[in-house]
């Protein structure tokens, strides 16, 4: 019998499995996950009716002998993302629920939405941190590196409708602590009716607990990358199909504004549009640099940027951009 709450990803043909209570669950599909369980089929169906319904439901199996609950995981634009089950007999009352937050990537625009609980999960402080109109470099970890960060950023990359992932990373929350996230993310094709169809990726995540038979982290890339650190010297992955900025690998910039307009394309200055064609041709066979003028931070309107890019193999024929920014000197302005 489960007497924790079960986390079920509901945006696929089958509901999975990716948490139970704080331990993170590698996509295990509920049949599975309950295969020896007499409740299966009513959990099944609560499950769909929470969906249907879009909200929490409480429900009796058909001996009175099991209560199930559920609450839904939905995200601000109304899509069920998960949903939370618990069963247990009808005089027992579920554990504290830990709050699972919903966010969404849209690969068409860059741009990311976050919800209060997804921000808390993650280890920032929602007090500080925009929920709308995100980066993409807002969500992941800023300055550390993850094992399975690569097949996240090849998600983002290759965008093809389907793609499921489910992981956890240990990370530092905004107070310096650190903590352990799970989350899992799925790649959907969706049409409002009124506009194109958008390819966005929905995601949850929580709180998880370390897997104890996992061994400890090699931190050797981590070690190596912060070696190479140079003062003034920003460095960054970016997507090469639109330049959109995917995760900070140093501190943020703060000589440009490198959250205006999201695509790199459209906050470089119209007369260095044909600077940045050369670059980017260039960096299909190898590396490029060059110096572009960037939005600028207050009543700076723009802000000249050196920027050298380098290709990166995430995955087989996958490639991601290693920009290294910084501030021109004399010569190069």
């Amino acid at each position: 019998m489960i007497h924790d709450w079960v986390l079920v990803e509901t945006l696929g043909n089958e509901p999975l499995v990716v948490a139970q209570g704080h331990r993170t669950k590698n996509l295990i599909p509920i049949s599975a996950f309950l295969r020896r369980n007499p409740h299966l089929m009513a959990v099944q169906t609560a499950i769909g009716e929470t969906v249907r319904a879009r909200q929490g439901l409480s429900s009796i199996t058909p001996k009175n002998d099991r209560v199930i609950r559920t609450e839904v995981v939905q995200m601000t634009d109304g899509r069920i993302h998960g949903v939370h089950v618990w069963i247990g007999p009808p005089d027992m009352e579920p554990p504290e629920r830990p709050l699972p937050g919903p966010l969404m990537w849209d690969l068409n625009t860059g741009t990311a939405t976050a919800t209060e609980e997804s921000l808390l999960n993650s280890g920032w402080d929602p007090q500080r941190e925009a929920m709308q109109n995100r980066t993409f470099a807002d969500d992941l970890p800023m300055r550390e590196l993850n094992p399975s960060e690569a097949k996240v950023l090849t998600m983002a990359i290759k965008r093809e409708p389907g793609t499921i992932f489910c992981s956890t990373w240990d990370v530092n929350d905004y107070r310096g602590e650190p903590i352990t996230v799970g989350f899992v993310t799925r790649t959907v094709l969706e049409s409002d009716g009124d506009g194109p169809d958008r390819l966005l990726c929905r995601a949850m995540n929580w709180r998880s607990e370390p897997d104890p038979e996992v061994p400890p982290q090699d931190h050797l890339a981590q070690r190596i990358l912060n070696g190479l650190a140079q003062p003034g010297v920003h460095r960054a992955l970016v997507d090469p199909t639109n330049w959109t900025l995917l995760k900070w690998l140093d501190d943020p910039a703060p000589f440009f504004d490198w959250r205006v307009s999201l695509a790199g394309e459209h906050a470089v200055h119209p007369a260095d549009r044909r600077e940045m064609e050369r670059m980017a041709s260039e960096f299909a066979t190898g590396s490029a640099t060059g110096v572009l003028r960037m939005t600028g931070i207050g009543d700076s309107e723009w802000a000249p940027v050196h920027v050298t890019v380098n290709r990166v193999e995430l995955d087989d024929d996958v490639y991601v951009a290693l920009a290294t920014l910084r501030r021109p000197n004399e010569s190069e302005s």
